[in-house]
């Protein structure tokens, strides 16, 4: 029988005894209602020893009640060392959490959906000098003011890093990352990158003063092979020969060298004084024009101006950006390839593209086509010229116009290269019709 049942049994069985007992006095009603004040009694009375073991010793053995109450208190009993036992374990795991974040050398803090900070290791303490005393339940841009890490929280675009000197200590430089995570909280991680910053700077240092002690040499060179380049006709042919692949390699070395200090230029100086607003078409229709001529009539080269806006920003570093890329174009291209130089819309502001339908670029290389000298393929890059810098080049300069890179390509389907700036960065110019123009090859 259930114990449900049983407690039935015992209602009626109580009801029945106050109705037989007052029946034959005359009091069926009183004797009915004395039976349910009984069970009514019994049920209060185990309501009572069930909230005072529960508010006063809920840890201890349950106690002893029979039927309905015996069985609802040994299922409590049973919950609350469940509950107990997951949550000895759950503090068990946090603790070992809070230790291995401790031993960690970078800092970690633990934002709520606000950006008011929670916890944070002791890393962060050093670091970033937060103090447990004052700066729990602060918000974490009262503590990093630095306007370019505000950007940074709010644009919550945590895709890149980012990296500046500590809040208590410039000589140390910290690079920040921000996870995303549970209900709109954040993680915020930051680790010391002071000696590999400093590594980064003497690397600049050094290729941008070898490359500039460099072009002197080049230079003389350059002059004398041009200046015995004037007698060719002179010198037996095997003579000839060589000094055409002296002239070539050191052409190819002036260009690497020029390449390398624009991007060390890029790197180290912030840039912006002369930033202005810029009239597109022309600058496309110029490095068509320059595109065309390193072309000779091998590929068909057209430009299309699709936005009316303008952009603001640099226009030699624009038009170097362009350049590589329409150069990149030409160079990695088959004879009788459709390049098509555009300045288009886009949803987050404008784009400048330079697309073709040559033989396309395999996916596993895309990531790593802005480092430098990196080559898809090694024997044919060098072959054609290119220096290997190109898209690195255009990468700072993007970076230095908020812009990013977007490369889209397939084998055998081509290849676009996407120049995305905000709006930003659009600026209003004399209003110019949509164009479209194609080089006649030649």
């Amino acid at each position: 029988m259930s114990l449900w049942r049983r407690e039935l049994w015992r209602l009626a069985l109580l009801a029945g005894l106050g109705l037989l007992v007052g029946w034959p006095l005359g009091y069926a009603a009183p004797g009915l209602a004395l039976g349910l004040a009984l069970c009514l009694g019994y049920h209060l009375h185990q309501l009572r020893t069930l909230h005072r073991w529960l508010t006063h010793d809920s840890q201890s053995e349950p106690p002893a009640a029979a039927g309905l109450w015996g069985d609802l208190l040994d299922r409590l009993y049973r919950y609350q060392k469940g509950q107990r036992i997951t949550q000895r374990r759950l503090l068990g795991i946090l603790k070992r959490i809070q230790e291995s974040s401790e031993a960690m050398r970078d800092s970690v803090v633990m934002l709520d959906r606000h950006g008011d900070m929670e916890w944070w290791n002791s890393a962060a303490e050093s670091m970033l000098g937060l103090q447990a005393a004052h700066d729990r339940g602060h918000h974490i841009t009262n503590l990093i003011r630095d306007p370019r890490f505000v950007d940074y929280f709010h644009r919550r675009d945590y895709r890149e890093p980012l990296t500046l000197p500590s809040p208590i200590d410039e000589r140390m430089m910290l690079q920040f990352q921000i996870t995303l995570y549970g209900d709109d909280e954040r993680l915020v991680m930051a680790r010391d990158i002071t000696r590999l910053h400093r590594l980064e700077e003497m690397r600049r240092d050094f290729v941008a003063n070898v490359s500039h002690e460099l072009r002197t040499p080049l230079t003389v060179l350059a002059g004398y092979l041009e200046t015995y380049a004037t007698y060719a006709d002179q010198l037996p042919s095997r003579f000839a020969r060589g000094l055409d692949r002296m002239q070539e390699q050191t052409t190819r070395m002036q260009n690497l060298v020029n390449d390398l200090l624009l991007l060390s230029r890029l790197e180290t100086d912030r840039g912006g004084a002369d930033h202005a607003p810029l009239a597109m078409p022309p600058l496309l229709e110029s490095v068509r024009r320059d595109a065309e001529a390193l072309s000779a009539g091998r590929q068909t080269i057209g430009v299309e101006v699709e936005e009316a806006v303008g952009l603001t920003g640099s226009e030699q570093e624009i038009r170097s950006a362009l350049s590589n890329l329409a150069f990149n174009a030409v160079r990695y291209t088959p004879e009788g390839s459709h390049i098509m130089l555009r300045w288009a819309a886009h949803p987050e502001g404008a784009c400048l593209e330079v697309a073709d339908d040559g033989e396309g670029i395999d996916p596993v290389h895309i990531p790593r086509l802005t480092e430098r000298f990196y080559r898809v393929d090694k024997g044919r890059s060098a072959a054609t010229g290119g220096t290997g810098l190109g898209l690195a080049i255009v990468k700072h300069v993007l970076l230095r116009h908020d812009a990013r890179l977007e490369i889209d390509s397939r084998p055998r389907q081509g290849a676009t290269f996407r120049c995305i700036f905000p709006e930003a960065r659009l600026a209003p110019v004399a209003a110019t019709p949509p164009t479209e123009t194609a080089g006649d090859g030649s």
